[in-house]
């Protein structure tokens, strides 16, 4: 069951300065809770938006430095604690056999970190998003237009003020999306 409402108000623009712009001066406003969409990247906005560093290297070299930790101590259980055998002399805890595996399990816990920290950080798998209720967005969101959105969750949101507030940004269509 999807919830009823209004997510909130939607402004297209015709050419990526006008949604930088209007981006620039939505975050200059006190809006939050705000995104963009264009047909391509836009490094721009990222600033725009107000938008910081992930901290998603963080997640991967923590899960790298857990994977090696992992690989190398299961290593080190093995051959010098469970079942140690003396080969050719060597000494139980020789640890150049041990760089192999290490980094092997270095490689897969940053791996699977980085995969399950950018879903989780991202909010995914998130298969339905209101902002395609808007049928001129999905007509156009992929190929020539540009849109700018407020959430209504957003605390300085008020229908009739960020209406207005859109509308003197000078954009070409406003819509209210509905939840």
């Amino acid at each position: 069951m999807k919830p009823t409402g209004t997510f909130g108000l939607m402004a297209e623009f015709n050419s990526a300065t006008e949604l930088v712009e209007a981006s620039r001066k939505t975050y200059a406003e006190g809006y939050r809770k705000i995104d963009a969409y264009s047909p391509y990247p836009m490094h721009e906005l990222d600033e725009a938006l107000g938008i910081t560093r992930s901290k998603l290297p963080w997640v991967i070299f923590g899960g790298g430095l857990l994977g090696g930790s992992l690989g190398y101590s299961l290593e080190y259980w093995i051959h010098v604690i469970y079942y140690p055998l003396n080969i050719g002399g060597k000494p139980f805890h020789s640890w150049p056999n041990f760089i192999p595996v290490w980094f092997e399990t270095t490689v897969l816990g940053a791996a699977l970190s980085a995969v399950i920290g950018m879903l989780a950080m991202n909010g995914l798998p998130k298969p339905y998003h209101p902002v395609f209720n808007i049928e001129s967005f999905v007509k156009h969101g992929q190929r020539d237009k540009f849109y700018l959105t407020i959430e209504a969750a957003d605390p300085r949101f008020k229908l009739d003020d960020t209406k207005r507030f859109l509308a003197g940004l000078n954009a070409a269509a406003i819509w209210e999306v509905p939840n």
